[in-house]
């Protein structure tokens, strides 16, 4: 599928909590002090430089989670998360899984079949039952910060009965 040939209707990215940018740049800031103490500039400059690449390159990979909802010119639609794609015809149920459900849903209900894609920092889910005999997942668990509207571009017949309970 070309990006040409579909449209989005949905993308959302990940990105992990602005307060982690600003604990980063407080821990490189206190571990380049400590280096530099009685120092030449060197100590300062050096450690400044790499600690900062250090900390920038470790939250931007962490942030590198993408979920979109794609439709193709035949009107099917996939969800893409990660390298992994979804088309909407192989979706029996879907639910979407408020913050307080969460935790039971990664603990001991979960699955060790399913595809799961999760961050502390992004507190609701997705939960989609597939009904595919040729794959054996039985389910995509995603983090989501709009489970509303994830499921409205990509399910939106089954958005009123998946929220039912979420709300």
């Amino acid at each position: 599928m070309s990006d040409t040939d579909s449209s989005v209707l949905y993308r959302e990215r990940q990105w992990v909590p602005v307060y982690w940018w600003i604990l980063a740049g407080l821990l490189v800031a206190l571990t380049t002090a400590q280096l530099a103490n009685n120092r030449n500039i060197w100590w300062l400059i050096v450690p400044a430089v790499v600690l900062t690449a250090a900390a920038v390159w470790v939250l931007v990979s962490w942030s590198s989670t993408t979920v979109t909802v794609e439709q193709d010119p035949d009107g099917t639609k996939w969800l893409n998360v990660r390298s992994a794609s979804l088309p909407d015809d192989v979706v029996s149920r879907s639910l979407a899984v408020p913050a307080t459900a969460k935790r039971n849903a990664m603990g001991r209900q979960l699955d060790p079949a399913a595809f799961v894609v999760s961050h502390g920092w992004v507190h609701e889910m997705v939960m989609l039952v597939l009904d595919d005999p040729e794959d054996p997942t039985p389910y995509w668990l995603i983090s989501t910060r709009n489970p509303e509207a994830l499921l409205e571009a990509f399910l939106p017949e089954q958005t009123e009965t998946s929220l039912a309970h979420y709300r």
